[in-house]
C-alpha cells in the first residue's frame, strides 16, 4: 500500500463513524480521532513515515502482527493493546477499514450506554 494511502483510508472512516472526531491535543504532528472524548485512532508522520495507530483486542493484536509484516506493536502506546499500520505492505482498504471499526467499537463498548453513539453489538453488522 502506497505510502499516503493508509492514513487516507484510515481517516475517511473514522469520518464516517458516529460521534468520531479529528483533535489535536498533542500539537499538529499528531492527528488524534476521538469518540466521547476518548482515543480510538492516531496518525502521525513523527516516525518518518505516515502510520496509524489504533486500539485492538490483545489476540487480534498478536494474530494481526504475525500476519501482517505492515502491522507492528503501538507507536508509543500500550504494545499489547494498540497497532501500528506502516505503509509499504500488502494491506488492503478493506483491512484498514476494518481495524479502525473495530478500534472505534472498542472504545465504545466500554462507554456508559448513555453515551454510546451506536449500539456496539450490532453496529456495521448488518441492517441499521
Amino acid at each position: 500500500m502506497q505510502d499516503e494511502a493508509v492514513q487516507k483510508y484510515a481517516r475517511e472512516r473514522a469520518d464516517e463513524l458516529p460521534g468520531s472526531g479529528l483533535e489535536h491535543p498533542f500539537g499538529p504532528d499528531w492527528d488524534v480521532y476521538k469518540v466521547r472524548d476518548k482515543v480510538f485512532m492516531l496518525m502521525t508522520e513523527v516516525t518518518g513515515e505516515p502510520v496509524v495507530i489504533l486500539k485492538a483486542d490483545p489476540q487480534d493484536a498478536k494474530a494481526l502482527r504475525e500476519t501482517h509484516d505492515d502491522i507492528t506493536p503501538g507507536y508509543h502506546m500500550n504494545k499489547k493493546h494498540w497497532i501500528t499500520l506502516r505503509p509499504g505492505g500488502s494491506m488492503r482498504q478493506s483491512l484498514v477499514e476494518e481495524l479502525v471499526t473495530e478500534s472505534y467499537l472498542l472504545v465504545v463498548e466500554k462507554l456508559p450506554r448513555a453515551r454510546r453513539p451506536v449500539d456496539p453489538a450490532i453496529f456495521g453488522r448488518g441492517d441499521q
